[in-house]
């Protein structure tokens, strides 16, 4: 490892954040106008809402697995295993699970999809900013790594357990309580469907 690998990936992890919080922030705010085709209380609506609680648990879910691996190794080695050996950014992954859950909670496909689109496309100007530093910082095993593993959709058939490192209990509990956030969601896009429907809040778009 050179020693351009001391340097923390802390800038790049904090522009991230930043990202997602201004792109959830816009989102948000236009959903205030939007509304599904389908009614609340309908089937279709309820089903809707209903998988993309599942799927905010997965994403949860999901990035303590990553975090079980990674446990603050990321720049300091190149991790292979576990969720890591399908893709090279499986954090990300299951956060964009998430962010489709979250918009699922409006109980339209459209809203759904475009939360997930959005924050994967938001991710991946992030990534390219890591995968810069991590090149730099590890060198030829993380070129293999690159060549190897796909960027962002897992392949599968690539899965191998791995080695998860060091137990590093607090690095799990900030990643269950960031990940707490997407449940927001639920109760937040409750209260707009019931704003919309008494009319204090003004409908633009109907989105199936």
């Amino acid at each position: 490892m050179n020693d351009k690998a001391i340097k923390s990936l802390g800038p790049y992890q904090r522009w991230r954040r930043r990202v997602l919080a201004i792109l959830l922030a816009i989102l948000v705010a236009v959903l205030f106008f939007c509304q599904s085709a389908f009614p609340p209380n309908t089937r279709i609506h309820e089903f809707i809402e209903t998988a993309g609680i599942l799927l905010i648990f997965l994403g949860i879910v999901g990035r303590l697995w990553s975090t079980l691996y990674i446990g603050g190794r990321k720049s300091a080695q190149v991790v292979t295993g576990g969720p890591y050996s399908m893709t090279r950014n499986p954090l990300y992954l299951f956060s964009s699970v998430a962010a489709v859950g979250v918009g699922a909670q409006m109980g339209s496909f459209v809203i759904a999809a475009g939360f997930g689109v959005l924050c994967a496309v938001a991710f991946h100007f992030v990534i390219l900013r890591e995968e810069k530093y991590l090149t730099e910082a590890l060198g030829s095993p993380y070129r293999a790594y690159v060549a190897r593993v796909p960027r962002f959709f897992p392949k599968l058939s690539l899965y191998h357990e791995g080695d998860t490192g060091s137990f590093r209990p607090r690095l799990l509990l900030t990643t269950l309580l960031d990940g707490m956030v997407f449940f927001v969601a639920v109760p937040l896009f409750e209260v707009v469907d019931a704003a919309q429907v008494a009319g204090a809040l003004p409908v633009l778009f109907r989105l199936p």
